[in-house]
């Protein structure tokens, strides 16, 4: 099945196609490094960690990139304030952020640039807009000019007309036109400031990423991801100096996550409803709020509450009991005349989670397909104790859809790394063979059983898949075929 991907850029979804597969090129705008991270932070980080690990899992070589912004306005306020260089600041703010990734197990992504590390690459960027005619340069101030580049708009949908109405000149600045925005800023007594061709400065923050993606990635990438209210102006701003410098689409697609709400009101420092990641994990499991972030769309508002996460922690328990309850199952006694299996309904669930995946990364439609998963484990489970007893192919059966429960939450939604896969008793244990199978005869073996499965043959296929394990050939089935390996 293909992937689609709705991307802000044209309004529609479509299918994702990169420039150089299998290789994905993502770049995510990072955390400004002053305070804590919050809720809305944490969304962000988790929809990105799930897009990446579901392209890996499609076979995509992902690059990932998210920078930090560790110079700014606001940090070099609080170092102020705190009577401390805005490096303490930073600093501190960046090892908080690590922290903080790992609790909710974010992976690192391949490169994570600072602002900081890469001030001649911004300056030798900000100098080749000049050369060209789309910047210039006011007493140490270097300024972009909108209206040279044709296309400005296109990403936010908004036009000249429309911007300018709300557009103005700031006192102390000294740009031609309301619509132009900063590229290097002159310092400021007892600011931070590096030395460049226009004089002592610092970057503007529409220019770093540009450089920085330029620098890890090159002029044009597969996915550029951020927050929705980096839209406009912050990836029109990339959009339009990148762009105009190479005459090339700047990235293919790109994805922006709904905000985080509180009672409607965007979750924000500035309007002091935020609740950060550390009090998170000091009252949930990390697991809670990932789970919470992934049952809404990632493109929809997500509003949060305390009471949402006690729902959401519900849910999670249902998840989790029904992977560990195979513990339970395994300690009745066999009886082969129980009747039932699982494996049309982890087939089922098997599909419904990867079609909706592949439909823009409709994680609630997915999470729904492993909930009617747990259903029938649960139905299965109590049919079970009720009868006392269960036979080995019932229970091999709960064993494979624990595990794909468990899988699936580990290796794309990054939940239930604590968990450990499920084992099997003794009494039921299948013992490996020492005598080895021809690859060419488990091959033919898998393809006999793919067709006894779509003529829904299951017990000619059952029969296939266990004798293959008494062999050590452990097959999984995948929207992509069957795989087998050995035990």
């Amino acid at each position: 099945m293909s992937l689609k991907i709705y991307n802000t850029l044209t309004g529609k979804k479509e299918d994702f196609a990169p420039i150089k597969p299998p290789q994905v090129k993502i770049y995510t705008c990072g955390v400004t490094v002053y305070d804590y991270n919050h809720v809305g932070h944490g969304r962000s980080l988790i929809v990105f960690d799930m897009i990446r690990r579901y392209l890996r899992y499609l076979g995509y070589n992902v690059i990932f990139v998210r920078n930090f912004t560790d110079v700014d306005d606001k940090i070099i306020n609080r170092a102020k304030n705190e009577c401390v260089p805005f490096t303490v600041i930073s600093d501190k703010y960046i090892k908080e952020y690590f922290d903080d990734a790992e609790k909710f197990r974010i992976e690192p992504a391949d490169i994570e640039p600072r602002v900081t590390t890469h001030i001649p690459d911004i300056i030798k960027f900000i100098q080749e807009l000049i050369d060209k005619g789309y910047a210039y340069e006011v007493d140490g101030d270097v300024y972009f000019s909108v209206r040279k580049f044709k296309d400005y708009g296109k990403l936010s949908k908004r036009s000249i007309d429309e911007l300018l109405a709300g557009a103005r000149i700031e006192p102390g600045e000294k740009k031609k036109d309301p619509l132009d925005f900063a590229l290097w800023k002159s310092a400021k007594a007892g600011e931070p400031y590096w030395e460049s061709p226009w004089g002592k400065g610092r970057p503007g923050w529409h220019t770093e990423c540009c450089a920085m993606i330029f620098k890890h990635l090159g002029e044009t990438i597969d996915i550029h991801g951020g927050g929705l209210d980096l839209t406009f102006p912050h990836h029109e701003n990339e959009i339009a100096q990148a762009e105009s410098l190479t005459g090339k689409p700047f990235a293919r697609y790109w994805i922006h996550n709904g905000l985080v709400t509180v009672n409607g009101q965007k979750m924000s420092k500035s309007l002091g409803n935020y609740v950060t990641l550390k009090e998170i994990y000091s009252r949930y499991e990390p697991d809670i709020l990932r789970l919470l972030v992934l049952s809404v769309h990632y493109r929809s508002p997500l509003d949060f509450s305390w009471e949402k996460m006690e729902e959401t922690k519900k849910a999670y328990e249902r998840l989790k009991n029904a992977i560990q309850e195979y513990e339970i199952l395994q300690k009745l006694p066999v009886d082969e005349n129980f009747e039932g299996d699982l494996y049309s309904a982890i087939q089922k669930a098997q599909s419904g989670f990867y079609s909706a995946m592949s439909d823009d990364f409709n994680t609630p439609e997915a999470l729904a397909s492993l909930f009617g998963l747990v259903r029938e484990m649960n139905i299965l489970k109590d049919k079970a104790i009720k009868q006392g007893g269960i036979s080995k192919k019932a229970l091999n059966s709960y064993k494979e859809a624990a595990d794909t429960l468990h899988n699936i939450g580990r290796d794309i939604f990054g939940l239930f790394d604590s968990l450990q896969p499920c084992t099997k008793t003794e009494e039921i244990k299948i013992e490996k063979q020492e005598e080895k199978l021809d690859e060419d005869l488990i091959n033919i073996l898998i393809e006999v059983r793919d067709k006894a499965r779509k003529e829904k043959q299951f017990a000619i296929a059952d029969t296939i898949r266990d004798k293959l394990a008494e062999k050590g050939i452990v097959i999984e089935d995948t929207p992509f075929g069957t795989k087998w390996k050995k035990a």
